[in-house]
């Protein structure tokens, strides 16, 4: 690897570095901002606008990307890192795609899955752009204030298209509560917290004046969208992430049995008149916000295709379903997805997939996690991508989060596989740096 004072004077590496950022730049916006923002929620049509993917421009942008991104990751010493581990991830994939074949929308089952790989190797890819953490800060600043520069015009100067009024459609009781470009406040909300962990990570890597202003404008932004759970999450993941990087013999217990609780308790709840009964009794809502209703439609469509599921984006909405192709009558009929990840990653691609995923999303990380801590204390850019992780994990037994590759709802997917390489990427950095000490002491 060439020296610092060497890249300093290079022109190509000064033009790599340029190229690379903004290419950055480029996937970071499109995945978080996308091309179809401040979705008008007062029309019929506007649910379906928001995740379209027939835009000829966005097509392009979607495939061409994360290639490019690509084209440049090969020109860096990590290229052999790409989709690591690929013991796991090639299996994940060719699982999902016999579960596309077998599905009886599989035209749209493969689309989903090609989308969501490329939003796999843009974030897997972007990670090789940047040339120092130093350089990756300031890059997340820009995207990060972008982002949140973009909520604050639509709050003061498109208003009816940032801040949901009485007049929507779907859910006119959430007027007031801000959602900037996205298309709900609970979207909003999430993204939010997200921006608050991208915040600190400016503050502690680069500067702690932009830092700090990216993370006071996005609680602000947070605390006005109504996202009770997503406001609770952002301390308490802040809590959890201290622990977890101290406490080591705590991680696999947060880590695995935090999600498997969590998923018992909710998705339990759901089939079982015990748990709900109890879970009634602690005062809290069993329904996890009309969530059971839709738990109980996707368990039992589960034990109809337990092995390959229904195949990516193949089962709810679909004709059979809406129209009465199960047999079941249920206002849940008409959701859009499972509101679990974990649940539709089940419903999607049964529980051999399930499985895969979960040992890529749990086990993988918390080994890369092991790993770094070994060699010295995580750098700041590590602790941004354990905050992602564990937000994500958490949040995804109330959202369908993984493999999304809807425009405008993918962003969540995105930041989640920047966390999972992210992780791995930084327990292979301290090792490089740990080799010459060791070379030393022999």
């Amino acid at each position: 690897m060439r020296s610092a004072a060497a890249e300093a004077i290079s022109p190509f590496a000064m033009d790599r570095k340029v190229l690379g950022g903004l290419l950055f730049l480029g996937i970071f916006l499109f995945f978080w901002i996308s091309l179809n923002p401040f979705v008008d929620l007062t029309l019929q049509a506007s649910a379906s606008i928001a995740t379209d993917n027939s835009n000829k421009l966005n097509q392009i942008l979607f495939l061409c990307l994360p290639l490019a991104s690509v084209a440049m990751a090969m020109a860096t010493p990590m290229r052999g890192k790409l989709l690591q581990p690929l013991a796991l991830t090639v299996p994940i994939f060719l699982w999902f795609l016999l579960a596309s074949l077998v599905s009886n929308h599989t035209l749209n089952s493969l689309k989903a899955l090609i989308l969501s790989y490329l939003v796999v190797l843009g974030a897997n890819c972007c990670l090789l752009l940047p040339r120092s953490q130093v350089h990756f800060a300031k890059l997340i600043a820009i995207g990060t204030g972008a982002v949140l520069l973009l909520c604050y015009y639509g709050l003061y100067f498109l208003p009816h298209f940032s801040i949901h009024s009485a007049a929507e459609v779907m859910e006119p009781m959430h007027a007031g509560l801000w959602r900037g470009y996205f298309p709900h406040k609970n979207n909003a909300a999430s993204a939010m917290v997200l921006l608050a962990f991208c915040g600190i990570f400016v503050m502690r890597a680069w500067s702690k004046w932009t830092g700090l202003v990216l993370l006071a404008g996005s609680v602000w932004f947070l605390l006005h969208t109504g996202g009770k759970t997503a406001s609770a999450m952002l301390p308490a993941i802040l809590l959890l992430a201290f622990i977890f990087e101290r406490f080591a013999w705590l991680r696999t217990a947060i880590a695995f049995g935090g999600v498997l609780l969590v998923n018992v308790v909710a998705v339990g709840a759901a089939v079982s008149p015990g748990l709900t009964s109890f879970i009634t009794s602690l005062g809290v809502d069993a329904t996890f916000t009309n969530r059971a209703d839709i738990w109980r439609l996707a368990m039992n469509a589960v034990s109809e295709f337990p092995l390959t599921g229904y195949g990516l984006k193949s089962f709810w909405r679909t004709e059979e379903l809406v129209y009465g192709g199960t047999g079941i009558e249920t206002w849940a009929v008409q959701a859009a997805h499972s509101h679990n990840g974990y649940v539709e990653i089940l419903l999607s691609v049964g529980f051999p997939g399930l499985i895969l995923s979960l040992i890529w999303f749990l086990a993988v990380p918390l080994r890369a996690f092991n790993r770094l801590e070994k060699a010295g204390p995580p750098s700041h850019a590590a602790r941004l991508f354990l905050r992602i992780w564990l937000y994500l994990l958490f949040v995804s037994t109330l959202e369908s989060l993984f493999f999304e590759s809807a425009s405008g709802y993918n962003l969540a997917w995105f930041m989640f596989a920047l966390a999972l390489f992210g992780l791995r990427y930084e327990a292979d950095a301290q090792q490089v740096r740990e080799r010459p000490r060791e070379a030393c002491a022999s």
